[in-house]
């Protein structure tokens, strides 16, 4: 006798992501029933056990989780492309334009990143932002899983405008306050919304951004309500310099001493910490999240990631932010963070791509709390996968033994444009590349329109005539 199924996605290379590799099964199929997997196995013994109400043949194709994104700030989106090749680029790059984003361009930048990482197969986005009129419900709309962050901090109004290198920046306890009561009603809002696909963290910028006594409270809240924080940490010589002056300690040392490292804090970035530091934050429990793209970009730095790794840390892979990474595309973080570490430690064995892979699938989900839900085709988790089509050129040939090939091409060669379906707790959200839940025409044209408007703005500002990049375009070189 049959048992019913919504969808059989049948005929694929399967990657289940299960056990300690990439659970690799030929001819392989899953059972799809409302929002959860209800079987995977073998596309014979499925097909003899189930009558679908719909069959998708990926005959062709990979068939694997959806990628996790695991920290994004999706607003600077719509300043892609303005903060590369310059030293301070916050400071010197993209102040000048973020100061400019309204919320409307804000808004249109979050939806063109939900756009660009849905069409290259990432399921689940972490977002960090302030919170803006439509944001939560721009993950809603396009049917995705989302971490949304809103962030905290205490700086003054005007930010780092007149901030000079060097200084100890002032902060404001009362904007402190403000903005920790605005994520708190945030989270309690969203958390859990659509059928869970929305959940929260808490996100204190960075703990050189927040006095000590409001990262405190920020860690109780966080505590009592179940939610992980989700913060910037030694994300820089700047952030060093700071915790040095005003604690007299490094970050990792400083958030040591206050019970901050544990398995509630997924820690971003760590681009300062020594290894030593990394293998500290590891063994407390804490996760890393790790935006090689980014970092190598704006930093040059590549973190510490196989130190985190080698002391039993989890670490997921994160776009950043489009203003500096210039795109927000796992597949493009799964290559680079392979390269980066093979090149910094002169050994082509470290980070092979099926670690990379489990990195932006499995071990990423665990990393951000959503291990039991996404993250690896498993009966009873939500139908959260990807149909990636190997019959490109890039992707071909397809070789099965004595060797196959498909992972390496997968990280190695694969761009996110291969990805032709989308399915998130069993809706089916992108197919043959195009998007069913977004009106992809009008976030293109509204973002152009947006960007443009920045860009008056910031050409009216006399501040921008210190952006580092303006001696490159009268030369002719941008």
């Amino acid at each position: 006798m049959y048992v019913n199924a919504d969808k059989l996605i049948s005929h694929a290379h399967l990657f289940t992501m299960t056990g300690d590799g990439v659970g690799y099964v030929a001819d392989g199929a899953v059972a799809v029933r409302g929002d959860r997997i209800a079987a995977t196995g073998p596309t014979s013994d499925l097909a003899a056990r189930y009558k679908a109400a719909e069959t998708i043949d990926a005959t062709g194709c990979a068939v694997l989780p959806g990628l996790i994104d695991a920290h994004m700030h999706t607003p600077l989106a719509l300043v892609r492309g303005v903060a590369q090749d310059v030293a301070h680029w916050m400071q010197r790059a993209l102040a000048p334009y973020s100061r400019h984003i309204t919320p409307e361009a804000a808004l249109a930048g979050t939806q063109l990143n939900i756009l660009e990482a849905l069409k290259a197969g990432t399921t689940t986005m972490v977002d960090y932002t302030r919170p803006l009129p439509g944001w939560a419900e721009a993950f809603q709309q396009a049917g995705v899983r989302a971490r949304l962050t809103p962030t905290i901090n205490a700086m003054p109004p005007g930010g780092m405008a007149g901030w000079k290198l060097g200084d100890l920046y002032p902060l404001d306890p009362a904007a402190g306050q403000a903005s920790i009561d605005t994520a708190v009603a945030f989270a309690r809002d969203w958390h859990g919304a659509s059928g869970g696909r929305i959940t929260a963290m808490l996100g204190p910028q960075a703990p050189d951004m927040l006095p000590r006594d409001q990262l405190l409270q920020v860690k109780r809240i966080a505590c009592r309500e179940g939610w992980m924080i989700h913060m910037h940490v030694a994300q820089g010589d700047r952030e060093i310099d700071q915790m040095l002056k005003r604690y007299g300690r490094r970050t990792p040392a400083f958030l040591d001493s206050l019970g901050l490292l544990d398995e509630e804090l997924l820690a971003v970035h760590l681009t300062e910490a020594t290894d030593d530091e990394a293998a500290l934050i590891a063994r407390r429990g804490a996760h890393m999240a790790l935006c090689s793209g980014s970092i190598g970009i704006i930093d040059g730095i590549v973190p510490p990631s196989r130190a985190f790794r080698d002391a039993g840390g989890l670490v997921a892979l994160g776009s950043d932010q489009a203003s500096g990474n210039n795109c927000n595309n796992i597949f493009n973080e799964m290559k680079l963070t392979a390269l980066f570490n093979k090149i910094q430690h002169r050994d082509p064995a470290v980070m092979p791509a099926w670690e990379v892979l489990r990195m932006a699938t499995v071990e990423g989900a665990r990393a951000i709390g959503l291990g039991d839900e996404t993250g690896s085709l498993e009966v009873g988790k939500q139908a959260d996968l990807i149909l990636v089509d190997l019959g490109v050129p890039n992707l071909s040939p397809v070789l099965d033994a004595p060797v196959r090939n498909i992972v390496p091409n997968l990280v190695y060669a694969a761009s996110g444009h291969e990805v032709k379906t989308v399915m998130v707790a069993g809706q089916v959200l992108m197919r043959d590349r195009q998007v069913h839940t977004l009106d992809e025409d009008a976030i293109l044209d509204e973002a152009q329109i947006q960007a443009g408007a920045i860009a008056r703005r910031v050409v009216a500002d006399p501040v921008h005539r210190g952006m580092a990049l303006l001696a490159a375009m009268e030369a002719g070189q941008l």
